[in-house]
């Protein structure tokens, strides 16, 4: 599990890019997002967000958001990335739908839990 705060920006996409991309180097291919602490979001976080789930995708993953912000809500909606991602409001919710389509069949076991916070 990722959670991302404050502003995802081209200043600031750059560590996204990287996080994203070790943790589903690392086998984590069901890859929740939580984007609940996110104030603002531009094109370049939904591009390092698209580039990562096809990323996923070849590992026959996924990665499954957490959005509350509106705003973020509404852009993906209207960039019709609503359908390129399972969306939830809640983390809870999130968790337990990348758990269940881990138990597909052929899909891979390692869903990426939550890493405690110090």
């Amino acid at each position: 599990m990722l959670a991302v705060v404050g502003e995802v920006d081209v200043r600031t996409v750059g560590s996204l890019r990287t996080r994203l991309t070790d943790l589903l180097v690392e086998g984590s291919p069901r890859l929740v997002v939580d984007l609940s602490g996110v104030t603002f979001m531009d094109s370049s976080g939904l591009g390092a967000l698209v580039s990562a789930q096809k990323r996923a995708r070849v590992f026959r993953g996924t990665l499954v958001l957490v959005v509350v912000n509106d705003a973020i809500l509404r852009v993906l909606r209207l960039t019709a990335l609503d359908r390129v991602f399972t969306v939830h409001a809640t983390l809870e919710e999130a968790l337990a739908s990348a758990r269940e389509d881990a138990r597909e069949p052929g899909a891979p076991e390692r869903v990426a839990e939550p890493e405690p916070r110090g």
